[in-house]
């Protein structure tokens, strides 16, 4: 498929590519806009992080070379004065702000398109620091004259429609783009281990959000009712306090903190159950992993997005949050009697790579406010 006629150069704009949803998002996307012919740049504040190597090799690195998204503002609106982009989708709400205050400046009719990722009533309640705070509502008052304003699921635009009073009809919902040509080739080369062990799996960062406590919890129980192992996947700043968790619960023989790790879906594709036990979420990446490798999947129904990925939990079972009993019931109930994993990889491709791109490009093309 090639691109819009009106669309010939478009750039992505970031903080970094440090690992990160988001962050992953734009360089699966910046892949899908160059395989369509477009000309892309991956502006950075900062050139820096992990994905720089997954880049597509026609993807363009522009290092604005800053310490901090702020401080960008200056050689972006010149990189805008002089390239003049067709378009420019930005990450994070401090980066949307730069753009728009870059685009003025610079005077280019670039069309400003900000993505939004978490679910802003939680934000709201998490974040409380006065700085924060002003940078939100600053945010929510620019919204308005960006071009466009994408939430990556309806559970985040509802939240961002309710916090800003932007009418919800102008937020515009995009699906992460998870599912890959890549992913789909490493799915059908990877070696999976034996199912039938009892393996739960668990991944994500290892900090608060993401409540791996409750997991933990939840597998003493499973552990106390069948054979299992815990299998979690990530690193981060909790590690310790839940490595000390396993201990005190007795189950840390069963339990295996394995880091981050690069290729996780060999791992998905031999795990009876993966569990996402999250608090909160924008769209968790991780949970459509497993689904695309035909991995049985519980979750907490947490904001925002897994009730909509799960359709309700037709494709596996949502628990409360925080309910470690209901968690162990549902993760023993999965493992006894998986759904049909043919119908977990389905749901899984509606979060493809080109559904996003052919959306991202008709906003794009779209005409702009600048």
């Amino acid at each position: 498929m090639t691109p819009p006629t009106n669309i010939g150069r478009v750039a992505f704009f970031l903080p970094s590519l440090r690992g990160g949803g988001a962050e992953r998002s734009a360089v699966n996307l910046a892949a899908g806009f160059a395989a369509r012919g477009v000309v892309v740049d991956m502006v950075l504040a900062r050139a820096a992080g992990p994905y720089l190597q997954n880049l597509h090799p026609d993807v363009r690195v522009v290092d604005l070379g800053a310490p901090r998204v702020v401080y960008s503002l200056p050689r972006l609106s010149r990189y805008l004065r002089s390239q003049r982009p067709d378009a420019m989708v930005c990450f994070m709400d401090h980066a949307n702000l730069v753009a728009l205050a870059a685009r003025w400046l610079s005077g280019a009719p670039t069309r400003v398109i900000g993505t939004v990722h978490h679910n802003k009533t939680v934000q709201r309640e998490q974040f409380r620091g006065v700085k924060v705070r002003a940078v939100t509502r600053m945010a929510w008052r620019a919204y308005p004259r960006l071009d466009a304003v994408v939430a990556v699921s309806h559970g985040v635009a509802e939240s961002l429609a309710r916090e800003s009073g932007m009418p919800l009809e102008d937020i515009h919902t995009i699906y992460n783009p998870i599912v890959t040509p890549g992913l789909e080739a490493r799915l059908r080369t990877a070696a999976p281990g034996a199912r039938g062990g009892g393996l739960v799996v668990g991944m994500g960062r290892l900090d608060a959000p993401k409540d791996f406590e409750t997991l933990i919890r939840a597998f003493v129980a499973v552990r106390a009712r069948r054979p299992a192992r815990l299998l979690i996947l990530g690193d981060g700043p909790g590690r310790p306090r839940l490595q000390a968790l396993a201990n005190q619960t007795g189950v840390a023989d069963d339990v295996t903190f394995a880091g981050f790790v690069d290729d996780p879906y060999t791992t998905l594709l031999g795990a009876d159950v993966f569990v996402l036990s999250s608090r909160s979420e924008g769209l968790p990446t991780a949970l459509i992993e497993a689904m695309a490798c035909g991995c049985p999947v519980v979750s907490t129904n947490c904001p925002s997005g897994p009730e909509e990925i799960l359709e309700g939990g037709r494709h596996g079972r949502l628990v409360p949050v925080g309910d470690a009993a209901a968690l162990a019931d549902a993760i023993v109930e999965t493992m006894e009697s998986p759904p049909d994993r043919d119908m977990l990889r389905r749901r899984a491709g509606d979060f493809s790579l080109e559904k996003s791109v052919d959306a991202y490009l008709a906003l794009c093309a779209a005409p702009g406010k600048g």
